[in-house]
């Protein structure tokens, strides 16, 4: 198995004048994107960029990323992934428990301003010492352009020559910080020897050579969009990305650029196929793909598979052991949908019982997996480490699972407190201890509950402090802009009991079934943030007024007037309002 940087080497070697990256309207060479990465570790080793390093990167999905992540490999750096939504206090204990002495990032994405957000917790951030913008650089950073000029001699740098020769298999590359249990992120190290055979075996079950192309919809920032970059580079392939999700952007990129592959959680296919409902777009060129993050319904299945000619595999990993199985060509649409698949070559499961002894065929325990996929710990955490991996190795998951006799592994449940968010890990500890901050809140408890087109949200139980009152539309507000979106609680249920087992720890599986009941049985509806729904009604309600203004039912004088009011009132009052005015046509 070859590192990062030997793969594009031998790729550049092989595919010259091949186009690796299509990112929009720009375009590389695999010959192009090898000298680009050059210069830009040449210009990491001018600015003094050390084997170790941690080296933080927070952007969208864009050529850059792809440049950034090979160079900072040839230079025995490790990438610390940052996801664009992260807010300012997610960043800085990142940045700062991970020791990061460079960041790279973009001026902006959308509506999120990163260097802003940087600006304000830099002074909190001791050790990290240059920020490289994509875009316009301000004083005190380095502009991309710069680095890569400063790099432009990498021929004749003899450091970086004697660098690039002095990585191994199992240098960490990657630090992934994912939640646990305690509520605080840990930082997995993942090394090439990880992700690159894992990127191998994946790829030879999905039969990938050099004539694929890649549609890459899910964030680098993730370790499924790192294995993109893999997957594509490992055989010579190509990858069109894109800076976010949209799925009219998916799939105008999959006909645009003839993709045959193409990968996502199960919500952003089921998006897709929305989309391909209302409107005509030619997938014809799909071949394959892999869904992975959040279980897939049975029907979404058959449709992306009929409706869009995408003969999808399943895979189950985690961040601390890439993937662990994966489904093939001769499974069955059933064997997709209610297993995982079996695992991949050279990688071990199995299930074991609390005491982590080895269970029977088909009984349910947890899920445990060992191998070269395996992490090599968690950053600065060995005490963690120890309770993730035992002496012999093994990887203990947190998720619950059987194995029948073929092999197949089917997951159940999870026995770590997780909830899957559009295929986004979201840990209830850490908004449990965001919302405890409340003044008004003196008790909370948080689960997922189903979703059928974002796979889970979060429901959380609040109960106010004596004296206090609190409603659920409240704690989503609170909670909106300060955490990422996907951890703001859709359902919020106030002065519920909340069932305690003998040792005083709430019994979560046992509320989560509550909630749910209580939702179907009550109709309930999702909350919305007040500010996302107020620009959706700025949106609809100039056509609103219009509409009573054509009816006869207001004058023009009272067009601006009616705009005003109707903005202020919530669901169930609008629906009352417009009853009344309809009863007196």
């Amino acid at each position: 198995m070859l590192t990062f940087g030997e793969v594009l080497d031998r790729s550049s070697i092989a595919f010259p004048e091949k186009y690796v990256v299509t990112d929009g309207e720009r375009r590389r060479s695999y010959q192009e994107l090898n000298s680009e990465v050059n210069k830009f570790a040449g210009g990491l080793v001018k600015i003094g960029v050390r084997r170790g390093d941690r080296i933080g990167l927070w952007m969208q999905n864009c050529m850059e990323w792809v440049v950034v992540w090979f160079a900072a490999a040839r230079v025995g750096a490790v990438i610390v992934p940052l996801d664009t939504w992260y807010k300012d206090t997610e960043v800085e204990y990142i940045l700062d428990h991970s020791e990061a002495s460079t960041i790279i990032t973009a001026t902006k994405f959308g509506n999120i301003e990163f260097l802003y957000t940087l600006n304000k917790i830099r002074p909190n951030l001791p050790k990290l010492k240059d920020v490289i913008v994509v875009g316009d650089a301000p004083k005190d950073t380095l502009s991309y352009e710069k680095v890569l000029e400063m790099g432009r001699d990498w021929r004749e740098n003899q450091e970086y020559t004697d660098r690039r020769f002095q990585n191994n298999l199992d240098d960490v590359v990657f630090s992934l910080y994912t939640s646990g249990t305690t509520g605080k992120p840990k930082g997995a190290m993942l090394s090439h020897s990880n992700i690159m055979t894992n990127a191998k075996d994946v790829a030879s079950i999905m039969e990938i050579s050099h004539r694929d192309r890649f549609l890459i919809p899910v964030p680098f920032s993730h370790l499924f969009g790192v294995l993109g970059i893999a997957l594509t580079t490992v055989h010579g392939a190509s990858m069109v990305i894109q800076p976010g999700f949209d799925p009219d952007d998916v799939l105008k990129a999959v006909e645009k650029e003839e993709c045959s592959v193409c990968l996502g959680v199960p919500t952003m296919f089921i998006r897709e196929l929305e989309v391909l409902k209302i409107r005509e777009y030619d997938t014809s060129s799909l071949r394959t793909g892999i869904m992975a993050g959040a279980p897939c319904p049975i029907d979404t299945m058959k449709d992306v598979i009929e409706r869009m000619g995408c003969d999808v595999s399943i895979g189950y990993g985690l961040t601390e052991a890439c993937f662990v199985t994966f489904t093939g060509f001769g499974d069955t649409i059933e064997q997709r949908v209610e297993t995982v698949g079996r695992s991949l070559p050279h990688i071990e499961v199995k299930v074991t019982d609390d005491d982590r002894n080895e269970v029977q065929i088909g009984e349910m325990g947890e899920l445990a997996c060992k191998g070269y996929n395996v992490m090599k710990g968690y950053f600065k955490d060995p005490e963690q480490t120890a309770v993730t991996i035992d002496g012999d190795g093994w990887l203990y998951t947190g998720d619950l699972a059987t194995i029948d006799e073929d092999g197949y592994v089917r997951i159940v449940g999870r026995k770590k407190d997780l909830v899957i968010v559009g295929g986004f890990n979201v840990y209830p500890r850490e908004v449990e201890e965001f919302l405890i901050e409340h003044p008004k809140i003196h008790e909370v408890s948080v689960v997922g509950v189903p979703d059928h087109d974002m796979g889970e949200l979060v429901a959380v139980v609040v109960n106010p402090k004596s004296g206090s009152s609190i409603t659920g539309q409240e704690v989503v507000d609170y909670c909106y802009e300060k955490i990422a979106s996907a951890k703001v609680p859709r359902y919020v249920f106030v002065g519920t009991n909340l069932p305690i087992s003998g040792r005083g720890k709430v019994q979560k599986f046992i509320l989560r079934k509550q909630l749910v009941e209580k939702i179907k049985q009550d109709n309930i509806n999702k909350l919305v943030p007040t500010q996302v729904r107020l620009k959706q009604k700025r949106e609809t309600v100039g056509k609103d007024a219009s509409d009573f203004l054509e009816s006869g039912k207001i004058s023009k004088t009272q067009l601006e007037l009616l705009k005003k009011f109707l903005l202020t009132l919530d669901e169930e009052q609008e629906e009352m309002f417009r009853e009344l005015m309809s009863e007196s046509e």
